[in-house]
């Protein structure tokens, strides 16, 4: 039977110290060197693991450093942030306090300017009226427009004379009674296109023309700034404007003297 020791290979170590003292043999298996080795490589392989644990959980160490600097920027905007609410707000009740000092103590008075309802282009006569006569003081339009002739007497400048004043104003402007009254005369002249007359009493009568739409009727009465017609270029006309006259009794007067332009 042949002995199993007897084929193992074996590797003799020998230790040889200075100065002639005995030495030493060692005689190791290759099977314990290859075990040896086997287990220097667990150990290498493990602190391989280790230092890579190390690093990583230094990187991750590191970025938590980073996050925590962000998070404390954050909140130094968030602070900032309310601040600058609290000054808004401050700022809102100020303004608040100084807008209840200009407003008005009550609401503003509604508008005296009476409109009438939409025709579709037809002639349909406002309601009738209740309203009594007054002097012809107001602008007879809603807008301000703009005078390109005033009033001119015969003979004055070397031309033809005329009788109002001409306000450029663009086309379907809103033109309204300058004073409370009632429509004596309308229609289609060659000269003053679609016309309205108005009485207003104590000798006064106003004239509108070149009007485009006319929105009362013969005999109706009127309030002061009631919508009577919408601007136009009919009749003799080059461009859209409204020819407004003041009469009394029956003789043109300059119409600046009782009304103002806005």
């Amino acid at each position: 039977m042949t002995d199993r020791r007897s084929s193992r290979r074996y590797l003799t170590v020998m230790l040889v110290p200075d100065r002639g003292q005995e030495s030493h043999n060692f005689r190791l298996s290759y099977a314990f060197l290859r075990a040896m080795a086997g287990l220097a490589a667990l150990v290498a392989l493990a602190l391989t693991l280790v230092a890579g644990s190390w690093w990583y959980l230094a990187a991750r160490a590191a970025r938590v450093a980073e996050l925590e600097a962000e998070i404390q920027a954050l909140q130094g905007e968030r602070e900032r942030i309310q601040e600058l609410a609290g000054q808004m707000e401050a700022i809102e009740r100020q303004y608040g306090k100084l807008r209840g000092f200009f407003a008005p103590a009550t609401a503003p008075p509604p508008s005296d300017v009476w409109v009438p309802p939409p025709t579709g282009g037809r002639r349909i006569p406002a309601a009738r009226s209740t309203a009594s006569a007054s002097l012809p003081t107001s602008w007879p339009l809603t807008e301000r427009g703009f005078v390109t002739q005033g009033l001119l007497e015969a003979g004055e400048s070397g031309g033809r004379d005329h009788p109002g004043l001409d306000i450029a104003v663009p086309t379907d402007s809103y033109v309204r009674a300058a004073g409370g009254g009632v429509v004596v005369d309308l229609g289609d002249d060659p000269v003053y296109g679609y016309f309205v007359v108005l009485d207003h009493g104590e000798g006064y009568a106003t004239i509108y023309g070149h009007t485009s739409l006319l929105l009362v009727e013969r005999g109706q009465r009127v309030r002061r700034n009631e919508v009577i017609a919408l601007s136009g270029s009919t009749g003799r006309s080059t461009a859209p404007h409204l020819h407004f006259e003041i009469l009394l009794d029956g003789q043109a007067v300059d119409p600046l003297t009782l009304v103002q332009q806005p």
